[in-house]
């Protein structure tokens, strides 16, 4: 197992999650907190808590993992939502096959901690287009924001969506580069208290979300 990993966290807003999530990774597991122009001290927060912090000023989801990986040094590198949704003591297990050459990407499969974690409005669109990229080929049920994989490679990948189309666009891209892509169960818990998902929060951010992921399947699905 490499002796460290970064952990790239999409920052938006989450100064009240941010201690929790910071304090509950694994030793090993170095923290980039990507602010993406919150309005609360996220960024002073995550600092407190010894994370690096990276300000991204172009908003949007895609445009701020991408600058985390920019910023990364490890060989792998972990992407995973700021908001405490996720138990950051799970990443290992999603480390493990594509630290061991099993797999070239491992990704996250949410199983809901609790009745009503997940919206219907945000569960019936990841069905949806996670359906239409089983027809492209890509052997997944879910569209989760946790992913592990090599740094090197993310980038050589080209990416370009910055938008909430980003996650989409990788698994395509990856797909078609004859990646090998492993799907686990992952914990799926209600976010911290004080903060809100810019995705499934409402239905507006739902439809938004499901806008930029039909744009990528307009463009880069169609194209490959």
């Amino acid at each position: 197992m490499p002796t460290l990993i970064d952990v790239v966290l999409p920052c938006l807003d989450e100064a009240a999650a941010l201690p929790g999530v910071l304090t509950a990774l694994p030793s090993g597991y170095r923290a980039i907190v990507v602010d993406n122009g919150s309005r609360d001290r996220s960024p002073e927060v995550a600092a407190r808590y010894g994370a690096r912090v990276v300000h991204e000023p172009r908003r949007g989801y895609g445009a701020a993992v991408h600058a985390g990986l920019e910023a990364a040094e490890a060989d792998l590198v972990c992407v995973l939502d700021a908001d405490g949704s996720f138990d950051p003591a799970e990443l290992p297990a999603l480390v493990a096959p594509v630290a061991d050459g099993a797999a070239d990407l491992a990704v996250g499969r949410r199983r809901p901690v609790a009745a009503g974690v997940w919206p219907w409005h945000a569960r019936a669109g990841t069905a949806l287009i996670a359906a239409l990229l089983r027809q492209r080929g890509v052997p997944l049920r879910d569209l989760s924001p946790i992913r592990v994989a090599r740094r090197d490679a993310l980038l050589a990948l080209g990416v370009t969506d910055r938008a909430f189309g980003y996650p989409l666009e990788l698994l395509i891209r990856a797909a078609a580069a004859g990646w090998r892509i492993h799907e686990l169960d992952v914990s799926y818990a209600p976010r911290a208290a004080g903060t809100r998902s810019k995705v499934s929060g409402s239905v507006r951010g739902t439809l938004r979300a499901t806008r930029d992921f039909a744009g990528v399947l307009r463009g880069v699905g169609r194209s490959r």
